[in-house]
């Protein structure tokens, strides 16, 4: 998720072509362990730095739209599927729904990522945005559930292709000086979206029919596609390819056994007793087997360089992804807040990224990219904290929500700054395969916190009461302080 600002992504985009010197980095092996800050020395120009600042603008806005048809897309989903699943009878499909796109979507990220090191960003975009387009076809004409579930599987594997094709494309057509910019740009791609989305989906569930949903998206995305066509063809002409390696190719094996892993997960959570522990050790097992080989070496360790910003951003996303699924329960279940006012907290935690996007992306000064991480990440675990306070009645609802503004604020900062650091800390030939490890990092993080705080109030809700809601916030504060912990590791000494 990011954040709200109607007039952020002009500001963004201007930012990004900007006129402004260059002072970025060197960049380094995947372990980067010879990486120097990113203002220490110049880099090479991209591939399409010599496009006109006009066609730099073109490029950017069909990213961003693209982008914000993809959020657009997700949030509008979750608002229908429950309308979805009752009208094709397929109730006991409706978790499946979610996790297939998600699980899918770590494998188009993994393949997407050998295939832009290996033939560029172009294929991955194209092939990416096509199966995501042909998902929503298929998910919108379905005639029984089984089949928008299978829609949705391929919709996730585009989206995945997709995202790191965008990443790619970021490197080989913006200077590194101006990407936090374009990254606060694609930030505020989310801000429409998250505050008008569920209202147009539901307005277009009740007056046009739940397939809609799925069937305008289309329309959109591809005028979209045809406005990035210059910097594609820019990075084309520029293109070296590169030999597959057998690495390379195992990936994608421990792809689908991570995402079978996650989908797992999901399903062991919408079962009881001994049903439930089955699959959940399974899932367990493939998840901790496999996504050590989809990351960097040493990322569970969080080596200097590459492997600490990786496992910062998979920190991270778990922290604040396990605190906002369990908000709205906690002030629609416990405080007798409407669905509506509940789930309005999440408008305040998006406006904080919102605002943290946009900050990040305007700003002179002269922080390193490991301050920006650490700050962000104690912001999180603040916002978090904050949040812990709803759990006793008499704090008004008001104070929580504005906590998670504070953490929505933190994740503006760490948010574009991984994903900059993860571009200047990568060799061109491995671009696509770090892209890729970032978003998988985030995904799965994000994943496991669902299913992981789910499963973690369900058992503690009994015994504990309201403490539950504060043990399980508390978890979330210790993994948003790990990452602040760990952020001095992402400044790698020369």
């Amino acid at each position: 998720m990011e954040p709200p600002r109607p007039e952020a992504p002009d500001a963004a985009v201007a930012a990004a072509i900007g006129d402004s010197p260059d002072t970025s980095t060197t960049c380094t092996t995947t372990t980067a362990t010879t990486a120097v800050e990113a203002s220490d020395a110049p880099p090479a120009a991209p591939a399409g730095a010599g496009l006109s600042p006009a066609t730099q603008r073109t490029v950017l806005v069909g990213m961003v739209a693209l982008v914000l048809l993809g959020a657009f897309e997700a949030l509008a989903v979750a608002t229908a599927m429950h309308t979805v699943a009752t009208a094709l009878d397929g109730m006991a499909l409706y978790a499946v729904a979610f996790a297939g796109s998600i699980a899918a979507s770590v494998v188009g990220m993994v393949a997407a990522g050998r295939w832009c090191d290996r033939f560029g960003p172009s294929p991955s975009l194209w092939g990416g945005v096509g199966m995501f387009l042909a998902g929503l076809v298929v998910s919108g004409l379905a005639p029984t559930m089984g089949v928008f579930v299978a829609g949705r599987v391929v919709q996730g594997l585009g989206t995945g292709m997709y995202i790191v094709a965008l990443y790619v494309l970021v490197a080989r057509v913006f200077p590194e000086a101006r990407r936090p910019a374009v990254f606060a740009a694609f930030a505020a791609a989310w801000v429409v979206p998250s505050l008008v989305g569920p209202v147009i989906s539901g307005l277009m569930v009740q007056h046009l029919g739940w397939r809609w949903v799925f069937l305008a998206v289309p329309v959109l995305a591809v005028p979209a596609v045809l406005m990035m066509r210059p910097g594609l063809r820019a990075v084309d002409r520029d293109r070296r390819e590169v030999t597959p390696d057998a690495a390379g190719n195992a990936a994608l094996w421990w792809a689908v056994a991570a995402a079978v892993g996650i989908g797992l997960l999901h399903f062991a959570g919408q079962q009881e007793g001994a049903r439930l522990y089955l699959p959940l050790v399974v899932a367990l097992a493939l998840v901790v087997v496999a996504v050590p080989r989809l990351l960097p070496r040493g990322t569970a360790r969080a080596a200097r360089g590459l492997p600490s910003v990786i496992a910062i951003r998979g920190l991270v996303a778990a922290a604040f992804t396990g605190t906002e699924v369990l908000l709205p329960l906690l002030l629609q279940s416990e405080r007798a807040l409407s669905p509506t006012l509940a789930g309005g907290i999440l408008t305040f935690g998006a406006i904080g990224w919102s605002v943290g996007a946009w900050l990040r992306g305007k700003a002179h000064w002269g922080w390193s990219h490991a301050q920006f991480v650490l700050v962000g990440s104690l912001f999180v675990a603040g916002g978090i904290s904050g949040t812990v306070l709803l759990a006793w009645a008499a704090v008004p609802p008001i104070v929580g929500m504005l906590a998670w503004t504070f953490a929505g604020l933190g994740m503006g900062l760490v948010h574009p700054t991984l994903s900059v650091l993860t571009l200047a800390l990568s060799p061109e030939d491995q671009q696509g395969a770090n892209s890729s490890a970032l978003q998988v990092s985030d995904a799965l993080s994000a994943a496991i916190a669902l299913a992981v705080t789910g499963s973690m109030l369900v058992v503690l809700r009994a015994p504990l009461g309201l403490w539950a809601y504060v043990v399980c916030f508390g978890v979330m504060v210790s993994i948003a302080l790990l990452a602040a912990f760990v952020s001095p590791r992402t400044r790698v000494p020369a």
